[in-house]
């Protein structure tokens, strides 16, 4: 009988392993730089959506107190019983700050509506930070006699009168251009004479005068947070541009 003989059978190498080890090494190294750049990507598409909604938001809101500029419900019970003059409808007009009144009928108990007169404010402050506040007199059913009272969000600040909300941190633009009416027929002047009413055709605040203001342009510009230095880097700030008619004013 023959005994093969099994020393001349072949196995791994010395010199095949350590290739092994190479080849294996590179590929998990590939694998986690691509997990990496993946990570970093999500990071900075998700700061980018989160600016843009954020900015988003923040429009909405302005919007929606410039649409109800200047409404009056007209009803004899109400804080405002008269139509509201334009030097009291909007006031303290500048490029970066705007205050605007507006009356509200708070249903909060059906059986009893309180009609309060709103006056709002919007303004940037040192820490780029957009602030609403919200001072409401109504018609003396909360005091009496009918008192203002600002409304607080911050519960640290209640009983303050000085406690407006932030609506937007890392606020980079604030910015108001006013649609005037000079010849007083309802409609926004074609500042150019181009036939076509465009941006070109809203002023500055201090081009407004004594004319009617019966649109706004707002342009708000808001970034990232700093606090991510790397993703702050790469995601530039977002910019909205939104044009409101003030119905309540110029259809008056």
């Amino acid at each position: 009988m023959k005994i093969q003989s099994t020393f001349n059978k072949k196995g791994i190498t010395l010199i095949e392993l350590l290739i092994a080890l190479v080849i294996a090494t590179i590929t998990l190294a590939g694998v986690y730089r691509v997990f990496i750049s993946q990570t970093k990507t999500y990071a900075v598409q998700d700061q980018v959506v989160e600016v843009q909604q954020s900015v988003r938001s923040a429009m909405d809101i302005i919007l929606r107190d410039l649409r109800m500029t200047g409404f009056d419900d007209d009803n004899p019970t109400s804080a405002i019983n008269i139509p509201i003059p334009i030097g009291t409808t909007l006031t303290g007009l500048f490029d970066n700050r705007i205050t605007m009144n507006y009356e509200y009928c708070n249903k909060t108990d059906p059986l009893n509506p309180i009609y309060e007169k709103h006056t709002v404010v919007y303004w940037v402050d040192a820490n780029s930070n957009l602030r609403r506040k919200r001072v409401i007199n109504d018609n003396g059913t909360h005091f009496s006699p009918a008192t203002p009272y600002t409304i607080c969000h911050d519960p640290a600040q209640a009983g303050s009168t000085q406690c407006p909300e932030t609506i937007l941190q890392n606020v980079n633009t604030l910015n108001f251009a006013y649609g005037i009416d000079n010849n007083m027929d309802q409609v926004m002047d074609d500042q150019n004479g181009d036939g076509i009413i465009n941006a070109a055709d809203y002023v500055a605040s201090g081009a407004v005068g004594t004319a009617r203001v019966v649109a706004i342009r707002v342009t708000l510009t808001g970034g990232p947070s700093p606090t991510n230095v790397d993703v702050a880097k790469i995601v530039s700030p977002r910019t909205l541009v939104s044009a409101v008619t003030l119905r309540n004013i110029c259809l008056r």
